[in-house]
Parts: structure tokens; sequence; C-alpha cells
């Protein structure tokens, strides 16, 4: 990484500033800084600047700002036919903040499209230690019978969720977990959902591309703002049927 003159961030310490997102290299795209460590503060001071750590195992910490930058706007999610079958087929049972580390584990297993995965175990503990203090969050989907199946986790920031990976064990499983995420973030009245990269599997479901400058002015506008007093409060359930009926009626107004 020396030999393209990548800012070195001093592991010890965490309050060093870090670049400014606009001096991101072209090659590699987008990448800002290596080095630091992965301490709380560190971490939730580079989410609020539009950089997040992006690495695998072996590389020194590298962290990150596209252009441009994947957005998914709560109330403008997709729910195509075939997720409404799903939904009506299948008994499931959505929970969140339950069970956050499992959410994380199976996030990193191998995927048929990567050889390997940038959820290491160091990001695994400092994320769930995010968790612990109230930073990050995970929604879960189960079977009837408990059994994980899919989930989604991230960072909520002001009225900012920074969505860090999603799986899913069954046909539809992260859809629904993302569905799901979506409607509580609308009712806590979260404005954007930061899915960093853009992906034609995002598009389809709502997600869309803008520039690095405007993902920016997002920051800088929703990053104080506070959420609804209750997010993230446990014992909160939605009705998913309602949601997707009140957000049909939205988008044919529009």
């Amino acid at each position: 990484m020396s030999q393209i003159n990548l800012p070195w961030l001093d592991p010890h310490n965490e309050n060093a500033p870090f670049p400014s997102p606009e001096q991101a290299l072209d090659h590699p795209h987008g990448l800002v800084a290596a080095g630091g460590d992965l301490s709380p503060t560190r971490i939730l001071r580079a989410y609020r600047l539009g950089l997040f750590p992006w690495y695998e195992q072996g590389q020194p910490i590298l962290w990150w700002s596209p252009d441009p930058r994947g957005v998914l706007y709560p109330n403008a999610f997709i729910a195509h036919k075939s997720l409404h079958r799903t939904l009506k087929r299948r008994a499931w049972h959505i929970t969140y903040d339950e069970s956050f580390q499992d959410v994380m584990i199976a996030c990193a297993q191998p995927r048929d499209y990567a050889r390997s995965t940038w959820i290491t175990a160091d990001m695994i503990r400092a994320y769930y230690h995010l968790h612990q203090l109230n930073h990050a969050h995970s929604v879960e989907v189960r079977v009837q019978s408990g059994r994980l199946i899919g989930g989604i986790y991230g960072i909520g920031i002001g009225v900012i969720f920074f969505a860090e990976s999603m799986f899913g064990n069954m046909t539809d499983a992260s859809k629904v977990a993302l569905l799901y995420l979506c409607a509580y973030l609308d009712h806590w009245k979260y404005a954007l959902i930061d899915t960093q990269l853009p992906s034609s599997h995002l598009v389809s479901l709502g997600g869309i591309e803008i520039s690095r400058q405007d993902y920016l002015s997002h920051l800088s506008k929703h990053i104080k703002t506070q959420p609804h007093n209750n997010a993230w409060e446990k014992g909160q359930s939605i009705d998913i049927h309602r949601w997707l009926y009140q957000l049909k009626s939205k988008h044919h107004r529009n």
C-alpha cells in the first residue's frame, strides 16, 4: 500500500484525523487510508465522515469512500410480487437485536461468488462491541422453530443506517430481512440506508446510486438528527402488510 502513497493511521491514536473522503484514490477506486484500529471511537468517526472499513484477512485495515455510493430510502423499498407471495406462503418470525453476533457470523460464511470474506474475526469482535454500546443493530429472520435463516446488520447514527451485510439461507430470506429493516426504519423516522457499494440486486429492491458529494450532503443533514425516541427499543412489532399497502399507495400517488 505504501507504493501508492496512501495515508496511514496511527493504531495507538484513535482520535487521529482521517483524510477527507474527497482524497479517495482512483486506483483502487475509493480507497482513502489504511491502518489504525477498530475501536468504537475510530469506527464511528469514520462513518460520520462517510468512510467505512473493508479489508480481507492478512491485509491492513482499509478505509473507503466509493463514488458513486449505493443508498436506499426506507420508504422506497420495492416489494415485487414474488416477495408478497413469499410473505403469504411462509410463517416468518422477525426479531431485531436478539442475535446480532449470530447474524454477523452467518454473513461471514463463504459465498458462491467470493473466495474469502471481509468480515474477519476482528470485525466481528469490533461490531459486536458497537452492538453492546447500542450503536450497531441487526434484524433476524427465523422460521417458526426459531432457527435463524436470514438477517442484516449495520450501524445507526442519527437517522442514517449504515447497512453492512445480509444473508439468507432460504429463498427470499435476505429480502425479508431488508424489507423489515426498511419498515422499522421508516416507522422510526430514519431518512436513509447507506448500502455502500451499488449493486444490481439492491437496485432491483429500490436502491439507487448517488454521487459522493450528494452522499456527504446527506450525512451533514441527517447525522445529528435523532430518530424516533423508541427506535430499537425491545418489544415492538410492525404490521408488514399494512406498511406495504401504505407504501404501495404512496408510490401510486407519486
